[in-house]
């Protein structure tokens, strides 16, 4: 596997970073067992890895009968990377290592649906990418809530927004100067599983979030499926009551409209549960206490997202089914009733697919965003196109061509 790429980069180095980024700590045996390539590669790759401050030396794996191998694995601090979640009304900024170490996270608000967001977006980011730190800035990953035609060209349409093809991922390029890479926020949170979660021993999940919204990532071989447009994952669109709410999307009975943040709260105000102000923290205090009223309102938004996810474990047979999101704080309310709803409605072995919830706050967004640059050099399937070469040039100290 002695390749090299067309600026005569060594693809072995990449592919070496690859398996212990997405693979963890191994030995040399390890790495030249699982890419199939001779020892004496390993090592010369690795010396060169090592000595260029990317990969480093960690404690010894557990002997076999033989000698202990010495365990590699990533320098966290051979790169980093700022993530940035787009909300409609407010950003979340984080500064990450190739590691996932957070360094610092920032909140602010931001009226993403006001004219001309995409320069004053630039002109926030414009202080976190200049900042001077001893570890070289990879890139900025964007975490939008719509679809992106591919992250390296971020072409955004956001419905929540008041975005119609916004082209904010040249926009960034041109003004910050750096690498950009924007991606729908819930395939940059299941690129931050693959990554750093869970999603790191698993080749097939689903990420499910429910909050303001509900959304879907797949993970199908170990890559984000995007489908042919970037718009793969629409679950919160997926027609679940034809009698029911209106959508933001113009269409009726989306699962969106009933078990988001917002048909949680019409709900509760239907059933005069809520007073004018009080919103779903009040909703959820009303179920801790048993309000049957409130607890009955939970039931039903989980038994409605059982149905859709029992339909997508069928059709896509997944590893593992993930929930996370803002939604999931109040999860205690949803988990009964959702699990009892999956009960019937899955065939044969799948009705055995493993369900994990997740913990959240707000950065996990940004964190996803970070991903989408720290996972390029981990990356073979080259989901980040033309901008991988600017990303590896910086991690690699050189100037991209």
């Amino acid at each position: 596997m002695d390749m090299k790429l067309s600026n005569g980069r060594d693809l072995t180095r990449i592919a070496i970073l690859a398996l212990l980024g997405r693979g963890g700590p191994m030995s040399r045996a390890d790495v030249a067992r699982e890419l199939d390539v001779s020892p004496a590669t390993v090592t010369q790759v690795v010396r060169w890895l090592m000595k260029n401050g990317m990969v480093e030396e960690l404690e010894q794996a557990p002997s076999t009968g033989g000698r202990p191998g010495q365990l590699l694995g990533i320098v966290g601090t051979a790169g980093r990377a700022l993530g940035v979640k787009v909300a409609a009304d407010h950003l979340v900024i984080v500064d990450v290592r190739l590691d996932g170490t957070v360094l610092t996270s920032y909140t602010s608000e931001f009226d993403a649906t006001g004219r001309q967001a995409a320069d004053r977006l630039a002109a926030i980011l414009r202080s976190h990418a200049e900042a001077r730190t001893d570890v070289p800035l990879l890139g900025l990953g964007v975490a939008v809530p719509g679809v992106v035609d591919s992250p390296d060209t971020g072409n955004v349409e956001a419905q929540v927004l008041g975005w119609d093809n916004v082209p904010l991922g040249r926009h960034l390029q041109g003004a910050l100067g750096i690498p950009v890479l924007v991606e729908n926020d819930v395939k940059a949170v299941a690129v931050a599983e693959q990554l750093y979660g869970r999603g790191r021993s698993l080749q097939d999940f689903l990420v499910v979030t429910i909050g303001r919204g509900v959304g879907l990532a797949v993970v199908a071989n170990g890559s984000v499926y995007r489908g042919s447009r970037g718009g793969a994952g629409e679950f919160g669109h997926f027609p679940a009551d034809p009698d029911g709410p209106l959508c933001a999307c113009g269409n009726k009975g989306c699962l969106e409209a009933i078990i988001g943040l917002n048909g949680l709260l019409t709900s509760a105000r239907q059933a005069k549960l809520l007073r004018r102000g009080q919103g779903i923290s009040r909703l959820e205090e009303l179920a801790d206490r048993g309000d049957e009223r409130a607890t009955a309102i939970y039931a039903h938004a989980a038994t409605m997202l059982s149905r859709g996810v029992a339909a997508l474990i069928t059709v896509l047979d997944p590893q593992e089914v993930i929930v996370m999101g803002e939604g999931t704080s109040a999860w205690r309310h949803w988990d009964e009733s959702f699990r009892a709803g999956l009960v019937g409605h899955i065939a044969g072995p799948m009705r055995h697919t493993p369900i994990q919830i997740e913990p959240w706050d707000d950065t996990r967004w940004a964190q996803g965003a970070a991903a989408l640059v720290l996972a390029t050099p981990f990356d073979m399937d080259g989901f980040a196109g033309h901008q991988a070469e600017h990303v590896l040039a910086r991690l690699h100290g050189s100037q991209a061509s």
